[in-house]
């Protein structure tokens, strides 16, 4: 299993983790920025990253049926997690603004079903995937993510596990830390790419 800074330093060197001055898509400014896709781009990288977060799901939740992560972030780590725990592997996507099961997936009822996710901010996509599960009359075994970047404010209580938890500040644009204010800031991130 990968320590916290062997993981830390995968995350630094595929700049899934990138340190600087960033306005994220909430409007707030921040000193890191998470892009979990650069690692993933790595299958490599991934790889090894995911099968630590597998030994961890493992030895936490026992026998998985199902994997089901949220469309588009969630999908790649939730495959390479399913592959690992020989688990099916499904996706939630957004229609009419609500995760919803499509291209004819489902779940059977009394399934162990793990929520997987790339990275947790506020954990709301993966509450709107256990709102599915539930629905489905499925078993909802816990929660997995490889970067916890909730900074203590997760929606989700308990039974969630992931590869690394990072604490990164935010600051309202009025209320900057000297360092910050020396540096340009840019946004990053797929809502604030061009089409």
């Amino acid at each position: 299993m990968l320590s916290y800074s062997e993981s830390l330093r995968i995350l630094k060197e595929t700049e899934a983790l990138l340190e600087g001055h960033f306005i994220l898509s909430s409007g707030l400014h921040s000193n890191r920025y998470v892009q979990c896709a650069k690692l993933l781009s790595l299958p490599k990288k991934a790889e090894i990253v995911c099968v630590s977060l597998v030994e961890k799901i493992k030895s936490n939740f026992g026998k998985i049926d199902i994997v089901l992560s949220p469309a588009i972030g969630g999908i790649v780590v939730g495959y390479v997690i399913g592959k690992h725990l020989n688990a099916q592997t499904i996706f939630a996507e957004r229609v009419e603004d609500k995760l919803s099961l499509r291209r004819g997936f489902s779940i059977p009822k009394d399934s162990k079903v793990l929520v997987v996710e790339d990275v947790v901010t506020t954990g709301k996509s993966a509450l709107e995937c256990s709102k599915i599960v539930i629905e489905n009359e499925a078993r909802l075994i816990g929660y997995a993510c490889i970067i916890d970047r909730s900074n203590n404010e997760l929606l989700i209580k308990d039974r969630i596990i992931s590869q690394i938890k990072i604490n990164i500040p935010v600051y309202d644009e009025n209320d900057l830390p000297n360092d910050l204010k020396k540096i340009t800031a840019v946004k990053p991130g797929s809502r604030n790419l061009a089409e």
